[in-house]
C-alpha cells in the first residue's frame, strides 16, 4: 500500500517545497533616522550597533562574543600569560651567550664550557628521565625472572580438579563442561576429554 502511495506522489505534478537558507527580510532599522544613515547591511545587528556605540542587548550575549580582531592589548590564546607551554615572543626570551667548537666547514661540533641543561626553558624537560635510571630499570629487569609455577604442583591440582569431575559425572564431558562449580573457567567438552586422555596416559 505504501509503495502506491509513493508511486502516485511522485507522478503528480506537485512540487516540493523548497525553502532558502537566506533569512526573508533584510534588516532594515526603523525609528531613528541617526541609526538608519550609519547603517551597514553587510554588517549584523550587534555589530552596527557596536559600530555605533549601542548595545544591542542589556545582558550579556548568549552563545558566546565574537572576537575583535587587532585591538591593542588583547591577549592570544597562544601567549597567555597563565599557559606555561606556550612560546614567549622575542622581547621575553631569555638570551645566553655560548662558546661552540665548529669544524672545518662551519657547523657546530660541540659546545664548549658549561652550558644550561634546559636552553629552551621547556617545563616538560624536568619530566624526562635521565639515560642512567633507564640503565638501571634493564638491569632490574633482567634480573626480575618473573613468577615461576612448579609443573608437578600444577599437575597435582588439575588432577584433583578432574578426579572430582570424573567421580561426579564419570564419562559424560558434556554434563563436566556444563557444571559451573566445578568447571568455573568454563572449559569446553573437547578440552575436558583431552586433558582425561593425558591423564590417563601418565
Amino acid at each position: 500500500m505504501g509503495r502506491e502511495l509513493q508511486k502516485k506522489k511522485r507522478r503528480s505534478g506537485r512540487q516540493p517545497v523548497r525553502t532558502s537558507n537566506k533569512s526573508k527580510k533584510v534588516l532594515n532599522p526603523r525609528g531613528n533616522n541617526t541609526i538608519a544613515k550609519n547603517w551597514n547591511k553587510d554588517e549584523t545587528l550587534s555589530q552596527n550597533y557596536r559600530r555605533l556605540g549601542l548595545l544591542a542587548r542589556l545582558k550579556a550575549p548568549t552563545g558566546g562574543v565574537e572576537k575583535r580582531l587587532g585591538v591593542a592589548g588583547a591577549v592570544t590564546a597562544r601567549t597567555s600569560v597563565n599557559d606555561p607551554f606556550a612560546i614567549t615572543t622575542i622581547e621575553n626570551a631569555i638570551v645566553s651567550e655560548v662558546r661552540v667548537e665548529r669544524d672545518a666547514e662551519g657547523k657546530i661540533v660541540r659546545i664548549l664550557g658549561n652550558s644550561r641543561p634546559n636552553p629552551l626553558n621547556d617545563p616538560l624537560n624536568d619530566l624526562d628521565e635521565d639515560s642512567d635510571m633507564e640503565g638501571a630499570d634493564d638491569k632490574a629487569a633482567e634480573e626480575w625472572g618473573g613468577i615461576e609455577e612448579d609443573p608437578e604442583d600444577t599437575d597435582r591440582r588439575e588432577k584433583e580438579w578432574l578426579d572430582a569431575m570424573v567421580s561426579k559425572y564419570g564419562e559424560d564431558t558434556a554434563a563436566m563442561a556444563k557444571d559451573r562449580k566445578l568447571n568455573p573457567m568454563q572449559q569446553t567438552a573437547a578440552d575436558i576429554a583431552k586433558r582425561i586422555r593425558k591423564l590417563t596416559k601418565a
